[in-house]
Protein backbone atom coordinates (compact mmCIF):
# COMPACT_ATOMS: atom_id res chain seq x y z
CA UNK A 1 0.00 0.00 0.00
CA UNK A 2 1.39 3.37 -0.91
CA UNK A 3 2.70 5.73 1.97
CA UNK A 4 1.08 8.58 -0.19
CA UNK A 5 -2.01 9.86 -1.49
CA UNK A 6 -3.12 12.53 -3.51
CA UNK A 7 -3.94 16.21 -2.29
CA UNK A 8 -4.60 18.26 -5.66
CA UNK A 9 -1.79 17.20 -7.40
CA UNK A 10 1.47 17.13 -4.92
CA UNK A 11 1.89 13.49 -3.11
CA UNK A 12 1.27 14.24 0.37
CA UNK A 13 3.51 11.04 2.49
CA UNK A 14 1.29 9.47 5.37
CA UNK A 15 4.45 8.09 6.89
CA UNK A 16 4.74 8.89 10.49
CA UNK A 17 8.29 9.42 10.48
CA UNK A 18 8.54 11.80 7.43
CA UNK A 19 5.08 13.60 8.71
CA UNK A 20 7.40 13.97 11.66
CA UNK A 21 10.57 15.29 9.89
CA UNK A 22 8.37 17.59 7.57
CA UNK A 23 6.94 19.15 10.39
CA UNK A 24 9.89 20.17 12.52
CA UNK A 25 12.67 20.02 9.67
CA UNK A 26 13.63 23.78 10.79
CA UNK A 27 14.27 22.91 14.87
CA UNK A 28 15.56 19.50 13.92
CA UNK A 29 18.72 21.36 11.48
CA UNK A 30 18.79 23.73 14.52
CA UNK A 31 19.75 20.73 17.17
CA UNK A 32 21.86 19.20 14.53
CA UNK A 33 23.93 22.60 14.55
CA UNK A 34 23.94 23.16 18.06
CA UNK A 35 25.23 19.57 18.84
CA UNK A 36 28.12 19.68 15.84
CA UNK A 37 29.23 22.77 17.44
CA UNK A 38 29.23 21.28 20.70
CA UNK A 39 30.99 18.56 19.61
CA UNK A 40 34.00 20.42 17.43
CA UNK A 41 33.83 23.67 20.16
CA UNK A 42 37.63 23.56 21.67
CA UNK A 43 35.88 23.68 24.87
CA UNK A 44 32.94 20.92 24.84
CA UNK A 45 34.80 18.58 22.15
CA UNK A 46 36.16 16.08 24.74
CA UNK A 47 33.55 16.17 27.17
CA UNK A 48 30.19 16.61 25.01
CA UNK A 49 30.10 13.88 22.31
CA UNK A 50 30.35 11.07 25.10
CA UNK A 51 27.88 8.79 25.94
CA UNK A 52 28.37 9.34 29.94
CA UNK A 53 27.14 13.02 28.91
CA UNK A 54 24.67 12.33 26.82
CA UNK A 55 22.65 9.74 29.41
CA UNK A 56 23.48 12.82 31.55
CA UNK A 57 22.00 15.56 29.51
CA UNK A 58 18.74 12.94 29.09
CA UNK A 59 18.80 12.67 33.14
CA UNK A 60 18.59 16.48 33.10
CA UNK A 61 15.78 17.45 30.55
CA UNK A 62 13.79 14.26 31.94
CA UNK A 63 11.73 16.58 34.68
CA UNK A 64 11.43 19.29 32.16
CA UNK A 65 9.95 16.96 29.55
CA UNK A 66 7.45 15.56 32.02
CA UNK A 67 6.49 19.20 32.48
CA UNK A 68 6.55 19.94 28.69
CA UNK A 69 4.34 17.28 28.01
CA UNK A 70 1.28 18.35 30.33
CA UNK A 71 2.39 22.33 29.67
CA UNK A 72 2.20 21.22 25.65
CA UNK A 73 -1.49 20.40 26.16
CA UNK A 74 -2.28 23.24 28.29
CA UNK A 75 -1.19 25.92 25.67
CA UNK A 76 -2.86 23.79 22.71
CA UNK A 77 -5.39 24.57 25.10
CA UNK A 78 -5.33 28.45 25.08
CA UNK A 79 -4.14 28.30 28.35
CA UNK A 80 -0.74 28.58 30.37
CA UNK A 81 0.50 27.28 33.70
CA UNK A 82 2.85 29.07 36.18
CA UNK A 83 2.25 26.90 38.82
CA UNK A 84 4.12 23.46 38.01
CA UNK A 85 7.83 24.91 39.44
CA UNK A 86 6.34 25.25 42.34
CA UNK A 87 4.50 22.45 42.77
CA UNK A 88 7.87 20.60 41.58
CA UNK A 89 9.01 21.84 45.72
CA UNK A 90 5.66 21.10 47.16
CA UNK A 91 5.33 17.52 46.09
CA UNK A 92 9.21 16.70 46.72
CA UNK A 93 9.36 17.87 50.26
CA UNK A 94 6.28 16.54 51.65
CA UNK A 95 7.11 12.68 49.53
CA UNK A 96 10.18 13.59 51.33
CA UNK A 97 8.86 14.80 54.88
CA UNK A 98 6.53 11.55 54.74
CA UNK A 99 9.26 9.22 55.07
CA UNK A 100 12.18 11.34 57.30
CA UNK A 101 9.18 12.64 59.76
CA UNK A 102 6.39 10.01 59.81
CA UNK A 103 8.41 7.39 58.92
CA UNK A 104 5.88 6.11 55.97
CA UNK A 105 7.00 3.62 53.64
CA UNK A 106 9.07 4.97 50.25
CA UNK A 107 6.26 4.00 47.83
CA UNK A 108 2.89 5.22 49.12
CA UNK A 109 5.11 8.40 50.45
CA UNK A 110 6.20 8.97 46.49
CA UNK A 111 2.61 8.28 45.98
CA UNK A 112 1.61 11.05 48.40
CA UNK A 113 4.08 13.38 46.52
CA UNK A 114 2.74 12.95 43.02
CA UNK A 115 -1.33 13.28 44.60
CA UNK A 116 -0.38 16.63 46.04
CA UNK A 117 0.35 17.42 42.40
CA UNK A 118 -2.82 16.23 40.91
CA UNK A 119 -4.83 18.11 43.75
CA UNK A 120 -3.27 21.33 42.92
CA UNK A 121 -3.78 20.85 39.20
CA UNK A 122 -7.68 19.99 39.60
CA UNK A 123 -7.71 23.26 41.80
CA UNK A 124 -6.12 25.18 38.75
CA UNK A 125 -8.69 23.18 36.08
CA UNK A 126 -11.65 23.92 38.33
CA UNK A 127 -10.69 27.52 38.59
CA UNK A 128 -9.96 28.03 34.83
CA UNK A 129 -12.47 26.13 33.76
CA UNK A 130 -15.87 27.63 35.94
CA UNK A 131 -14.66 30.82 35.93
CA UNK A 132 -13.96 33.41 33.26
CA UNK A 133 -10.02 34.43 35.00
CA UNK A 134 -7.51 33.71 33.01
CA UNK A 135 -5.06 31.23 33.51
CA UNK A 136 -2.14 32.87 33.78
CA UNK A 137 -3.73 34.64 36.88
CA UNK A 138 -5.25 31.26 38.05
CA UNK A 139 -1.79 29.54 38.38
CA UNK A 140 0.39 32.41 39.22
CA UNK A 141 -1.81 32.57 42.26
CA UNK A 142 -1.36 28.83 42.86
CA UNK A 143 2.45 29.05 42.27
CA UNK A 144 2.88 31.40 45.11
CA UNK A 145 0.33 29.20 47.54
CA UNK A 146 2.54 26.39 46.48
CA UNK A 147 5.74 27.64 46.59
CA UNK A 148 4.99 29.58 50.28
CA UNK A 149 3.18 26.30 51.23
CA UNK A 150 6.84 24.55 50.89
CA UNK A 151 9.02 26.78 52.45
CA UNK A 152 6.52 26.77 55.35
CA UNK A 153 6.46 23.37 55.77
CA UNK A 154 10.27 23.10 55.96
CA UNK A 155 11.20 26.28 57.36
CA UNK A 156 13.25 26.96 54.45
CA UNK A 157 15.55 23.99 54.94
CA UNK A 158 16.02 20.60 53.13
CA UNK A 159 13.92 17.45 54.47
CA UNK A 160 16.44 14.81 53.77
CA UNK A 161 16.18 10.86 53.10
CA UNK A 162 19.40 9.30 53.28
CA UNK A 163 17.85 6.03 51.16
CA UNK A 164 19.05 3.96 48.66
CA UNK A 165 15.47 2.94 48.27
CA UNK A 166 14.68 6.65 47.88
CA UNK A 167 16.87 7.87 45.77
CA UNK A 168 16.37 4.90 43.04
CA UNK A 169 13.63 7.05 41.40
CA UNK A 170 15.67 9.61 40.53
CA UNK A 171 19.84 8.58 40.28
CA UNK A 172 19.03 4.48 39.99
CA UNK A 173 19.53 2.50 36.63
CA UNK A 174 17.72 -0.07 34.83
CA UNK A 175 19.80 -2.34 32.13
CA UNK A 176 22.71 0.84 32.65
CA UNK A 177 19.71 3.67 31.69
CA UNK A 178 18.92 5.83 33.86
CA UNK A 179 15.30 5.41 35.37
CA UNK A 180 14.26 8.95 34.86
CA UNK A 181 14.89 8.47 31.56
CA UNK A 182 12.77 5.40 31.48
CA UNK A 183 10.12 7.21 32.96
CA UNK A 184 10.14 10.20 30.49
CA UNK A 185 10.27 8.06 27.67
CA UNK A 186 6.84 6.06 29.25
CA UNK A 187 4.83 9.35 29.33
CA UNK A 188 5.92 10.80 26.32
CA UNK A 189 4.60 8.11 25.01
CA UNK A 190 1.35 8.12 26.72
CA UNK A 191 1.15 11.78 26.01
CA UNK A 192 1.36 11.45 22.04
CA UNK A 193 -0.90 8.72 22.25
CA UNK A 194 -3.64 10.97 24.40
CA UNK A 195 -3.17 13.58 22.07
CA UNK A 196 -2.80 11.46 18.79
CA UNK A 197 -5.20 8.31 19.72
CA UNK A 198 -8.26 9.40 21.56
CA UNK A 199 -11.06 11.83 21.79
CA UNK A 200 -9.91 14.33 24.68
CA UNK A 201 -6.45 14.75 22.48
CA UNK A 202 -8.94 16.10 19.41
CA UNK A 203 -10.73 18.07 21.82
CA UNK A 204 -8.32 19.79 22.99
CA UNK A 205 -6.79 21.16 19.65
CA UNK A 206 -10.48 21.56 19.06
CA UNK A 207 -10.86 23.99 22.19
CA UNK A 208 -7.87 25.61 21.95
CA UNK A 209 -8.43 26.41 18.03
CA UNK A 210 -11.99 27.48 18.49
CA UNK A 211 -13.89 27.32 22.55
CA UNK A 212 -17.11 28.61 21.27
CA UNK A 213 -17.05 26.18 17.98
CA UNK A 214 -16.39 23.41 20.29
CA UNK A 215 -18.62 24.24 22.82
CA UNK A 216 -21.33 24.53 20.15
CA UNK A 217 -20.40 21.16 18.60
CA UNK A 218 -21.07 19.48 21.92
CA UNK A 219 -17.90 19.48 23.76
CA UNK A 220 -17.77 19.30 27.09
CA UNK A 221 -15.23 22.60 27.32
CA UNK A 222 -14.84 22.68 31.26
CA UNK A 223 -14.13 18.96 31.36
CA UNK A 224 -11.70 19.12 28.81
CA UNK A 225 -9.77 22.48 30.66
CA UNK A 226 -10.45 20.64 34.07
CA UNK A 227 -8.73 17.12 32.63
CA UNK A 228 -5.68 18.95 30.87
CA UNK A 229 -4.63 21.22 34.32
CA UNK A 230 -5.29 18.23 35.66
CA UNK A 231 -2.82 16.39 33.62
CA UNK A 232 -0.41 19.09 34.29
CA UNK A 233 -0.27 18.79 37.76
CA UNK A 234 0.19 15.03 37.73
CA UNK A 235 3.61 15.67 35.45
CA UNK A 236 4.73 18.44 38.06
CA UNK A 237 4.24 16.36 40.66
CA UNK A 238 5.87 13.06 39.74
CA UNK A 239 8.75 15.85 38.51
CA UNK A 240 9.08 16.79 42.07
CA UNK A 241 9.03 12.97 42.83
CA UNK A 242 12.30 12.40 40.77
CA UNK A 243 13.65 15.72 41.93
CA UNK A 244 13.26 14.83 45.39
CA UNK A 245 14.73 11.45 44.94
CA UNK A 246 17.98 12.27 42.95
CA UNK A 247 18.74 15.32 45.28
CA UNK A 248 18.18 12.86 48.77
CA UNK A 249 15.77 15.67 49.94
CA UNK A 250 12.73 17.43 49.50
CA UNK A 251 13.93 21.61 48.59
CA UNK A 252 11.59 24.41 49.24
CA UNK A 253 13.84 25.96 46.39
CA UNK A 254 13.31 23.09 43.82
CA UNK A 255 12.13 23.67 40.79
CA UNK A 256 12.86 27.34 40.69
CA UNK A 257 12.19 28.68 36.77
CA UNK A 258 11.17 24.91 35.53
CA UNK A 259 7.73 26.71 34.36
CA UNK A 260 10.21 28.55 32.09
CA UNK A 261 11.96 25.91 31.34
CA UNK A 262 8.77 23.70 30.13
CA UNK A 263 7.41 26.88 28.64
CA UNK A 264 10.66 27.59 26.20
CA UNK A 265 10.32 23.56 25.12
CA UNK A 266 7.02 24.29 24.30
CA UNK A 267 7.60 27.22 22.38
CA UNK A 268 11.03 26.40 20.76
CA UNK A 269 8.81 23.06 19.63
CA UNK A 270 6.83 24.87 17.40
CA UNK A 271 3.37 25.34 19.30
CA UNK A 272 1.65 28.28 18.51
CA UNK A 273 1.17 30.51 22.40
CA UNK A 274 -2.24 31.47 20.67
CA UNK A 275 -3.74 28.03 20.98
CA UNK A 276 -5.36 25.40 18.55
CA UNK A 277 -2.04 24.14 17.37
CA UNK A 278 1.60 21.88 18.14
CA UNK A 279 2.78 19.03 18.38
CA UNK A 280 4.49 16.87 21.19
CA UNK A 281 7.07 15.67 18.62
CA UNK A 282 8.80 19.18 18.68
CA UNK A 283 8.36 19.69 22.28
CA UNK A 284 10.25 16.87 22.66
CA UNK A 285 12.74 18.20 20.08
CA UNK A 286 12.27 21.37 22.08
CA UNK A 287 13.29 20.18 25.36
CA UNK A 288 16.19 18.33 23.85
CA UNK A 289 17.66 21.97 22.16
CA UNK A 290 17.02 23.56 25.55
CA UNK A 291 18.98 20.58 27.51
CA UNK A 292 21.82 20.60 25.46
CA UNK A 293 22.03 24.23 25.73
CA UNK A 294 21.98 24.68 28.76
CA UNK A 295 24.94 21.57 28.98
CA UNK A 296 26.82 22.80 26.60
CA UNK A 297 26.91 26.22 28.32
CA UNK A 298 27.75 24.78 31.48
CA UNK A 299 30.68 22.99 30.16
CA UNK A 300 32.04 26.43 28.60
CA UNK A 301 31.41 27.73 32.43
CA UNK A 302 29.36 30.60 31.35
CA UNK A 303 28.56 32.31 34.17
CA UNK A 304 24.58 31.36 35.16
CA UNK A 305 23.18 34.70 34.99
CA UNK A 306 24.27 34.41 31.03
CA UNK A 307 22.93 31.47 30.80
CA UNK A 308 19.49 32.58 32.09
CA UNK A 309 19.98 35.53 29.14
CA UNK A 310 20.46 33.12 26.42
CA UNK A 311 17.29 31.15 27.25
CA UNK A 312 15.67 34.69 27.27
CA UNK A 313 16.77 35.26 23.99
CA UNK A 314 16.08 31.53 22.62
CA UNK A 315 12.61 31.97 24.06
CA UNK A 316 11.65 35.30 22.41
CA UNK A 317 13.31 34.01 19.01
CA UNK A 318 10.63 31.07 19.17
CA UNK A 319 7.90 33.20 20.01
CA UNK A 320 8.74 35.87 17.32
CA UNK A 321 8.57 33.03 14.90
CA UNK A 322 5.29 31.67 16.29
CA UNK A 323 3.87 35.50 15.32
CA UNK A 324 5.67 35.79 11.47
CA UNK A 325 4.18 32.26 11.14
CA UNK A 326 1.22 33.26 12.19
CA UNK A 327 1.01 36.24 10.28
CA UNK A 328 1.86 34.53 7.11
CA UNK A 329 -0.90 32.19 8.00
CA UNK A 330 -3.39 35.35 8.22
CA UNK A 331 -2.37 36.51 4.72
Amino acid sequence: MSDTKKKGSAPVSTNPAMMFLRENMGIIIALFILCIFLSVFPGTSSSFPTVKNMFNVLRQISSNLLLACGMTMVIILGGIDLSVGSVIALSGVLAAGCVSRYGMAIPPAMLIGVVIGVVIGMFNGIVVAKTTIPPFIVTLATMNIARGLAGVYTGGSPVRVVSKEWQFLGAGYIGGVPVPVIIMIIVFIISVLIMNRTKIGRYIYAVGGNTLAAKFSGISVWRVKFLVFTYSGLMAGLAGVILASRMYSGQPTAGEGAEMDAIAAVVVGGTSMSGGSGKLGGTLIGALIIGILSNGLNLMNVNSFWQTVVKGVVILLAVFIDYIRNIKKAD
